[in-house]
């Protein structure tokens, strides 16, 4: 699906996420977000919307090695759209993993007309924060209490540009 994307010692390779890979998911899912994990019949759910757009990067050669997961939101012609979820496992983490998937739902978003992408994050995850903010992320709200034991949640949003056509 996509060029290969290297980490600390791991080349990774993307493709869209099916109804298959849920058992994969769900261990990614449980292990990072405990106590928010999403329930299996919702992300079942997540990956069975015709709007929604889901990706797992998978060591190369190795396809049912699922190291991490993203998903969006994103109606064709809506003019925003939303991010869902996305989760790197431990061993597969501090290698741009998340930047990459990050970057190919926004990529998917403004590819199916959106203007805008929004999501929420835990106020106490700064590693994500950081990573949001880098891509232009800015942001808007916060939702007093909406994760498990009390953690606010950051709402954020990032207006998304024309492509620029032109010479390099």
């Amino acid at each position: 699906m996509s060029e290969p994307t290297t980490g600390p010692t791991t080349t990774w390779q993307l493709r869209r996420a099916t109804v298959d890979d849920l058992d994969a998911i769900m261990l990614i899912e449980d292990a990072v977000f405990t106590p928010d994990a999403w329930s299996r019949d919702s992300m079942r759910t997540e990956l069975s919307l015709r709007d929604g757009y889901y990706l797992v990067a998978f060591p190369v050669g190795q396809q049912d090695q699922i190291d991490a997961y993203a998903g969006l939101f994103a109606p064709q012609g809506a003019p925003s759209a939303d991010v869902q979820t996305i989760a790197v496992a431990e061993h597969a983490r501090r290698g741009g993993l998340g930047r990459v998937l990050m970057t190919q739902l926004i990529a998917e978003a403004r590819q199916r007309g959106a203007e805008e992408v929004f999501l929420e994050v835990r106020a106490d995850n700064d590693g994500a924060q950081n990573l949001y903010d880098s891509l232009g992320f800015e942001h808007l709200a916060v939702r007093k209490g909406y994760y498990q034991g009390g953690v606010d949640a950051i709402v954020m949003r990032k207006a998304l540009e024309d492509p620029q056509v032109g010479l390099a």
